[in-house]
């Protein structure tokens, strides 16, 4: 079992910044991927970032190369999710998810709103 949960989202105009943070217990942390997904209304939801369980590689959406980075402190058990030059189009409910097994563990989600 892995419980997660996510916080630091809010309202930030275009071209702003915002740090996610997700804090994970249960199974060891650093045994595991970390993902960011995220919805938005009306829509399904979508892949963000990755990172692997020690944080050497990364992977990113097309959408948000060059602008999202995703890092993890596995002493803190916290994947992170720095957001920065935010459009509108990134309004959305942001989730930290881990894949384990056959099993994917979600949190509650943070929402971010970008206003123009």
């Amino acid at each position: 079992q892995v419980q997660l949960e996510e916080s630091g989202g809010g309202v930030v105009q275009a071209g702003g910044s915002l740090r996610l943070s997700c804090a994970a217990s249960g199974r060891t942390f650093s045994s595991y991927a970390m993902d960011w997904f995220r919805q938005a209304p009306g829509k399904e939801r979508e892949f963000v970032a990755r990172i692997n369980w020690s944080g050497s590689s990364t992977y990113y959406a097309d959408s948000v190369k060059g602008r999202f980075t995703i890092s993890r402190d596995n002493v803190k058990n916290t994947v992170y999710l720095q957001m920065n030059s935010l459009k509108p189009e990134d309004t959305a409910r942001y989730y930290c998810a881990a894949g384990i097994g056959t099993v994917y563990y979600w949190g509650q989600g943070t929402q971010v709103t970008v206003s123009s």
